[in-house]
C-alpha cells in the first residue's frame, strides 16, 4: 500500500469516526430532552409511557430545538471538547445556560402561550443541566480513553 493510499484510508476512517461520534452525541442529547419531558409529564400526572411518545416529543421539542440551535455555536460538538471531560462539563453548562432562555421562549410561544412560571423555569434549568452532564461527562471520559488507546 502506498503512502497516498494509507493517508486516504486514515482520512476516511477519521471522517467516519467523527461522523459516528457526532451522531452519538446528537442522539444522546435528544434522549436527554425526551427523558426530561417524560419525567415532567409523569410528575404532573400526564401520559408519559411509550403510548404517549408523540406528546413527550412535543413537550421536549422547545428544549431540544433551543439546544440544537445554540449549542453548536458554543462548540459543544467539537472533538477537542468531547475528549476533555472538564472542558465538556464547562461547555455543556455554558451552552445549556444560553439555550435555556431560548427554550423557555419557544415553550411560551408554541406550547402554553403564557409566561413560564419561575419554579418551572428553574426546574428545567437544573434538571436539563444535570441530565446533560449525566450523559455527556461519561461520554467524554470514554472518548478520552479511546483517544489514548489510539482509536
Amino acid at each position: 500500500m502506498t503512502t497516498k493510499n494509507k493517508t486516504a484510508g486514515t482520512v476516511a476512517t477519521t471522517t467516519k469516526s467523527n461522523l459516528g461520534r457526532l451522531i452519538n452525541l446528537v442522539i444522546g442529547d435528544a434522549l436527554v430532552f425526551l427523558i426530561f419531558a417524560a419525567l415532567g409529564r409523569r410528575s404532573h400526572g400526564e401520559a408519559a409511557g411509550l403510548d404517549a411518545l408523540l406528546q413527550i416529543a412535543l413537550t421536549a421539542l422547545p428544549f431540544a430545538l433551543a439546544w440544537f440551535v445554540v449549542a453548536p455555536f458554543l462548540k459543544v460538538y467539537r472533538r477537542d471538547v468531547d475528549t476533555d471531560p472538564l472542558r465538556m462539563v464547562k461547555r455543556t453548562l455554558l451552552a445549556w445556560v444560553c439555550a435555556w432562555p431560548v427554550a423557555l421562549i419557544l415553550r411560551s410561544v408554541f406550547v402554553d402561550h403564557a409566561i413560564v412560571p419561575l419554579t418551572f423555569a428553574l426546574i428545567s434549568l437544573l434538571a436539563n443541566a444535570l441530565l446533560l452532564l449525566i450523559w455527556r461527562w461519561p461520554f467524554s471520559l470514554m472518548q478520552r480513553m479511546r483517544q489514548k488507546e489510539g482509536r
